[in-house]
């Protein structure tokens, strides 16, 4: 019985095997771009991780794609003791939100409902100067109004209390209350009083809330899900935490006694126009800075316009100015973002995160990189660089060894 089965078995077997052989399609050989592909993100993992450990990274958070195609998306550490980072994961994301802004104005000029040459007054009536300063000016930063992140009264209200509400009208104040720092279209200063003032000036202009403008113009156009304007400290879930440093100076911490703080949920009201205080993750980044790098939400004469190096060689130093320099091609502001060598950016930092958003139109290669820090990555003083520029730098290396910022 036993011999007549085994008999009866084998050939069955046999010819299921043949079958199987004649019928199923063998699988593909790996193509030359996916090998490439595959090269750059183990390439890519490598450097992270290396730069993770040089700089105390407490996490990090990288999305990389050339096209429509993505090269890898990946996060390292952790977000809070014993819970991993993860991809993702929400941040805030500050500056990121500049050239959302910029080009709502943008349309707007495509649409004929405004020139860049409109002074703010129609609009902001009891602004001082607003029959100076143009909406053009408010969005390129050349007004001349100073920044209020300048004033030390603002900042030790904003260290007393990181987790107070305010409103755009007490911010625009601190800079707007102060001397010209020069004649409005002259020279250049990185300006949170700017583009306070333009997103109310954007409000007034279409008569809705800014976030509801962003959202129908922006986020929904390029289906970014993951975007949020809360106008609270909320952040979409799961949220990447932060720890920082900043207050150690305020609170009297000796630089030999250990301090950090959890500042994930500090209020972000401050940093941004009401309405583009977001938070979001790697892949909407990603997404937005290579719709923006390729003028997806523009004209061609408003995309060359935002992208183009005008200040380049036309702005100096000015005595009282933090942020007068002269621009070059390492660093020159188009209309809400920055022209760094071959590649346009932004590169938010503040509360403990440190963020890249980069895109480089002759490889379409888009990076977006979120970074949070261990307390050894903190000076005695409280104090960090933004590790994401790092991470972006050794990642541009892999990706695109002709154009290293």
């Amino acid at each position: 019985m036993h011999r007549s089965g085994i008999a009866v078995a084998l050939p069955l077997a046999i010819a299921i095997v043949a079958l199987a052989g004649c019928t199923a399609d063998p699988s593909p050989a790996p193509s030359a771009a996916s090998r490439e592909d595959a090269r750059l993100a183990d390439d890519i993992r490598a450097a992270v991780t290396q730069q993770q450990e040089d700089l105390d990274l407490r996490a990090v958070i990288v999305r990389v794609t050339r096209g429509d195609h993505e090269i890898v998306t990946d996060a390292w550490g952790e977000s809070m003791t014993g819970v991993p980072a993860t991809a993702d994961m929400h941040f805030r994301n500050g500056a990121i939100a500049i050239p959302q802004v910029s080009t709502v104005l943008l349309q707007l000029v495509d649409e004929g409902e405004v020139v860049l040459d409109d002074t703010i007054d129609t609009w902001l009536p009891q602004v001082p100067h607003a029959d100076e300063v143009t909406l053009g000016q408010l969005a390129q930063m050349t007004s001349g109004y100073a920044d209020y992140l300048w004033s030390e009264d603002f900042l030790a209200q904003l260290a007393a209390d990181p987790f107070r509400h305010w409103q755009p009208e007490e911010l625009y104040a601190f800079g707007t209350d102060e001397p010209l720092v020069y004649e409005p279209g002259t020279n250049w200063n990185y300006s949170h009083t700017d583009y306070v003032l333009l997103g109310l000036a954007l409000e007034r202009i279409t008569g809705d809330p800014l976030d509801e403008v962003i959202r129908e113009r922006i986020l929904d156009p390029l289906g970014l899900e993951n975007t949020a304007a809360p106008g609270t400290p909320a952040m979409l879930e799961p949220a990447l935490h932060a720890l920082d440093a900043e207050r150690r100076d305020h609170l009297g911490i000796p630089a030999d006694v250990s301090f950090v703080e959890d500042s994930t949920h500090w209020d972000p009201s401050w940093t941004l126009a009401r309405g583009a205080v977001q938070n979001t993750d790697v892949a909407d980044t990603a997404t937005l800075f290579r719709a923006i790098g390729r003028g997806e939400l523009l004209s061609d004469e408003s995309h060359e316009r935002q992208i183009a190096p005008t200040l380049r060689d036309q702005t100096t130093a000015v005595e009282g100015c933090p942020s007068c320099f002269p621009q070059d091609e390492r660093y020159t502001f188009g209309y809400g973002l920055v022209l760094h060598g071959d590649w346009m950016l932004q590169n938010p930092a503040f509360h403990g995160y440190g963020g890249v958003a980069a895109y480089l139109p002759a490889q379409d290669v888009s990076v977006a990189v979120v970074v949070t820090y261990l307390p050894g990555a903190f000076d005695a003083e409280g104090e960090v660089g933004n590790g994401a520029n790092s991470v972006f730098r050794a990642i541009a290396e892999i990706v695109a060894p002709g154009s290293v910022p």
